[in-house]
C-alpha cells in the first residue's frame, strides 16, 4: 500500500516507520515543502519519499495528523479523495496545553468536520487518543497489545484500517460511527488518553 501523512510531526513519523517497518511505501508532506523531510525520508529508508501535500493525498491511504488550527491550510486545494481512506488523527487543541482549550463545534465531533472538508473521503478517526510516544513505541507488550480504538461510517475503510494497524501489532476496537465512536475518543471523551492493553 502506498501511504501519505499530511504533517509530518510525532504522530506522523511514528505511523510512518511502523509503515514503511512493514513493507508500505510512504509519502510524507508537511507546510514547509519536500525539501525539509529529506533527511527524515532518508532516514526511513528507500521506501519512505518526501512530496508535496498533493502527492501525499494522492495514496492510497491518507494520515491527516496536524495540529487543528492547521487543519484547513492542510487540506486546502487538495483534489478529491473519491472514495480514498483518510485517518484523522487530530484533536481539537485551540491551543496547545496548558491551558488546554477545546474547539467548540457545536453538535459535529472533530471527525465530522474534518470529513466535510475533505470531499470523497472515507474518513476513520484513530491514533488520536494515544500519546506519541505510545503510538512510536513496539505495541506488542508482553503484557498484552496496545488497544488503538477507531470510528467512522464506513465499513470497509475500518476493515481496511484494521487489518493494517494490527499487522503493526495494535489491537484495534471499533466503537462505531464518526458522531458515536468519535465523540468517545475526541477530547474530553472517555478514551481521550487512555492507554490500554489488550491481552491475546
Amino acid at each position: 500500500m502506498k501511504i501519505g501523512t499530511l504533517g509530518a510531526g510525532t504522530v506522523a513519523r511514528a505511523i510512518a516507520r511502523h509503515a514503511v517497518a512493514h513493507g508500505h511505501q510512504v509519502v510524507l508532506s508537511n507546510s514547509r515543502g519536500p525539501a525539509s523531510l529529506a533527511g527524515l525520508a532518508d532516514e526511513l529508508g528507500p521506501l519512505a519519499h518526501a512530496g508535496t501535500p498533493q502527492e501525499a493525498a494522492a495514496a492510497e491511504l491518507v494520515v491527516l495528523a496536524v495540529g487543528w488550527p492547521q487543519i484547513p491550510d492542510a487540506v486546502a486545494g487538495l483534489r478529491p479523495f473519491d472514495g480514498r481512506i483518510v485517518i484523522d488523527a487530530t484533536n481539537q487543541f485551540v491551543s496547545p496545553p496548558p491551558p488546554m482549550k477545546i474547539a467548540d463545534l457545536g453538535e459535529l465531533t472533530g471527525s465530522e468536520h474534518v470529513a466535510s472538508l475533505l470531499p470523497g473521503a472515507r474518513v476513520v478517526k484513530a491514533f488520536n487518543t494515544l500519546y506519541g510516544q505510545y503510538i512510536a513505541a513496539d505495541p506488542r507488550h508482553q503484557a498484552g497489545r496496545q488497544v488503538l480504538f477507531l470510528a467512522g461510517d464506513d465499513a470497509d475503510a475500518k476493515t481496511t484500517v484494521k487489518d493494517l494497524t494490527a499487522a503493526f501489532g495494535f489491537a484495534p476496537v471499533d466503537l462505531g460511527s464518526l458522531r458515536e465512536g468519535g465523540r468517545l475518543m475526541q477530547l474530553g471523551g472517555p478514551l481521550s488518553g487512555l492507554h490500554a492493553l489488550k491481552q491475546d
